[in-house]
């Protein structure tokens, strides 16, 4: 069988990675429809430096770019040249380190090298200006056109359609499900329709009548006259400048992010056969090359052979769009895909739609990753404007602000006056700590790492916390309403549901029986639940939600807190009374994240400023503090309460990951799984890790942390790690590779903390 009839938009790498994975997979009744003309189209891949850099603070950005390396391989369309990214700073050769780590958590082979090191690799380098280099000998250079024809090549042996100069100029709908796509001479009927546009995915957005989140943008590139490049020469980056430099030969080409931000409105695009290269600003490219030819001295005696500012398309946090609209069933879209990354989305993508879920874990990647809020084309250009930037830690005085103070609980002027020191998170102010409450009378040694973002206030919210109670801002946790008959989400969830008026822990599952997410579910009434989950449960939710059942995205209209330590459950009993805390209508759910009594406290927004003041008012006599997230972070560790897309995906078992609980009775795996979720307790030095390190053990790589912080009841730093079951057992030593040191660790036994042993930690 051929597969449903499918539709490509787009012809450039992704689109004709695409086409080769689904007709691989079986789907052969493919038509890939380009604009341009096949294959050099003029779009991103045309004028791409074909870079392939696999190390990542994101394991699903490494395993995608890993794919992609070693495909373009065995196809002959890839160099492995290696990369070098050099540091001119301490922080910087500090950060490569940090870079090391990663890549040895992913099982990317890479080595810190001192400066002459840097000059045997890449002769034409000065060793004088720079303190060291990360190489990763298995990067390199695509070639992406000839990558794109290749692909395309196999697809089309396998019944795959390419058809050039045929531009899409309406999406074609039945009701909420797509039906095909019309050019100006002929329709394409379609069961399914992937945009693969590059920098135009917006514009077929438009046609489709969904949102695209992301921006284009312009970065600049030149090629130089000779320069006497030797062969071989590894893709070079310089991140403290926003640089990078790979070999034409004895020519070398730059692309530099150093220059002001470029947005580009798609109405300026020309209509040539160059449309992703814009007219090259030279003005703004001076400092660039001022900043490479301090690199590379001999560059000073060459010119511009080339130069152009080449167009690319950017999301607001920096990761691609891959999914399905919710608003059109059956549009997919495949956005912001780099060439770096571009066959290990494709191949994800594919998997995706033949099989009903992606081979490796994509929350990081998804489409509906942004809620409401974050999706309008203000946020969106502004957040994608700093992450450009950021990519490369460089600050211009035409970067946008900051978007912050988007979403506000009604909570916010009654933590601000308590001096609370907020962290933004999906567009919500979130208070990390409060600057009026007092520091501990002894205050921990950080190294500069563990103290950015941190104060030792929050060791006292969170010893107040477990001693008498605190009050946690649980307003940004997304909130899901659900009526309807309790058979539809009994379907859809791994273990039982509550009777009324209870709450339980329990996995959101997909129709193929792999788990999407970690929820809470409340039961309020027969029929009306109240679920705790992210952006990504709700989308799961409400598609599959049948008539009979709705499915409302409740966080904006209401707010919540946890109100948690031992005298948490008296302050509550003493405001409590028949569905109302004083005079606010609230819903309570008895539950703890930090593993102290209490519980969670929702009610609608209207009445949030009156909910707070009125537990605040009520704890005073119980002692309770207003705790930020350090607090809640340590204490959840603490307790061993894993996250969700931080601690474990849907790769894991829910056994592996310590969830048993959220399993239904009887569903145990047979065979004991070969890796667990630990919890490390690691030696007191002042370092806490925060997530991605490597964990040794007999001096090899044996997994990786997923987070950490200081334990304040437990007297040292904790972490969550994957690692073996045999290395799990509690009391086995392991390190973590930390910058350019190991730290110390020991697997606990869980909890780390029991409520009534908590004590002052030796220093």
């Amino acid at each position: 069988m051929p597969g449903p009839k499918v539709v490509v938009i787009g012809a450039g790498i992704v689109g004709c990675a695409l086409a080769d994975e689904l007709t691989g997979q079986g789907w052969t009744d493919v038509t890939v429809l380009e604009q341009g003309p096949l294959f050099a189209t003029g779009g991103s891949s045309s004028h791409s430096a074909g870079l392939v850099v696999q190390t990542s603070p994101s394991r699903t950005l490494s395993r995608l770019a890993r794919y992609t390396a070693d495909k373009y391989t065995e196809l002959g369309c890839f160099a492995p040249v290696g990369s070098l990214e050099v540091a001119t700073t301490p922080e910087r050769l500090a950060e490569l380190h940090r870079r090391f780590g990663f890549g040895q958590a992913w099982g990317i082979g890479a080595a810190v090298l001192d400066p002459i090191a840097c000059r045997q690799l890449f002769p034409l380098l000065d060793p004088g200006r720079i303190l060291g280099g990360l190489h990763v000998p298995s990067d390199g250079v695509a070639a992406p056109v000839r990558a794109a024809e290749a692909q395309a090549a196999r697809a089309a042996s396998r019944g795959a359609r390419f058809i050039g100069d045929e531009r899409v100029v309406a999406i074609l709908r039945q009701g909420d499900q797509v039906s095909g796509v019309r050019s100006a001479d002929a329709t394409y009927p379609a069961d399914v329709v992937i945009s693969c546009a590059g920098f135009w995915g917006p514009a077929i957005g438009e046609l489709a009548g969904v949102t695209v989140p992301m921006l284009p943008m312009a970065h600049q590139f030149v090629r130089t006259t000779a320069v006497g490049a030797p062969d071989g020469l590894p893709v070079l980056r310089h991140p403290d400048r926003g640089l990078y430099l790979r070999a034409y030969g004895d020519r070398l080409g730059v692309g530099s992010c150093l220059h002001e931000p470029i947005p580009v409105d798609l109405g300026d695009v020309p209509g040539d056969a160059h449309p992703a290269m814009l007219p090259f600003t030279s003005g703004t490219f001076k400092q660039s090359w001022s900043a490479v030819a301090e690199l590379i001295p001999s560059l000073s005696r060459t010119a511009l052979e080339e130069a152009f500012n080449g167009v690319l398309a950017v999301t607001a946090d920096g990761f691609p769009l891959l999914g399905e609209s919710r608003e059109l069933r059956g549009l997919w879209i495949a956005g912001a895909v780099s060439v770096t990354h571009s066959a290990g989305a494709a191949k994800a993508l594919a998997e995706w739609l033949v099989d009903g879920y992606p081979g490796i874990d994509l929350h990081e990647c998804d489409l509906n990753r942004f809620d409401e809020s974050r999706l309008s084309p203000a946020y969106v250009r502004r957040r994608a404007i700093r992450t450009y930037a950021d990519t490369f830690g460089i600050v211009h005085p035409q970067d946008p602000p900051a978007v912050r103070n988007l979403r506000l609980s009604p909570f916010h002027p009654r933590q601000a006056e308590l001096g609370a020191v907020f962290g933004e998170v999906s567009g919500w102010e979130r208070p990390l700590w409060y600057g009026t409450n007092p520091p501990p009378e002894e205050i921990g040694s950080r190294d500069d790492w563990s103290a950015r973002h941190w104060s030792p206030i929050a060791e006292t919210e969170a010893r107040q916390t477990r001693r008498r109670a605190g009050v946690f801002d649980l307003t940004g946790q997304t909130r899901i309403e659900v009526t309807g008959p309790a058979s539809f989400l009994a379907g859809l969830v791994s273990g039982d549901l509550p009777g009324p008026g209870s709450v339980t822990h329990t996995l959101l599952l997909d129709p193929a029986g792999g788990i999407r997410g970690d929820i809470r579910v409340a039961r309020l009434a027969e029929q009306r639940f109240l679920v705790i989950g992210g952006p990504l449960d709700f989308d799961h939710l409400v598609r599959r939600a049948p008539a009979g059942v709705t499915v409302r995205d409740v966080t904006g209209g209401t707010c919540g807190l946890g109100v948690w330590g031992p005298r948490a459950p008296e302050l509550l009993a003493s405001i409590h009374s028949g569905g109302y805390l004083g005079m606010v209508p609230v819903t309570v759910l008895r539950c703890s994240d930090v593993g102290e009594p209490g519980g969670e406290v929702y009610a609608e927004a209207q009445y949030g400023v009156r909910l707070w003041d009125t537990i605040w008012e009520a704890g005073q006599e119980s002692g309770l503090v207003a705790a930020g997230w350090l607090a809640y972070e340590s204490l959840r560790i603490e307790h061993g309460r894993r996250v969700w897309g931080v601690d474990m995906t849907g790769e894991d078992d829910p056994y592996q990951a310590g969830l048993e609980a959220a399993v239904r009775p009887g569903a145990r795996p047979a065979t004991l799984p070969d890796r667990r979720l630990a919890c490390l307790r690691i030696g007191d030095t002042g370092e806490v890790p925060v997530g991605g390190e490597p964990v040794y053990a007999g001096g090899f790589v044996v997994g990786h942390v997923t987070s950490a912080a200081y334990g304040w009841a437990a007297g040292a730093p904790l972490a969550f790690a994957w690692l073996p079951a045999a290395l799990s057992v509690p009391g086995t030593q392991v390190e973590i590779g930390y910058f350019d040191r190991r730290l110390l660790a020991t697997v606990a036994a869980e909890p780390v903390v029991e409520p009534e042993q908590e004590q002052r930690p030796r220093r």
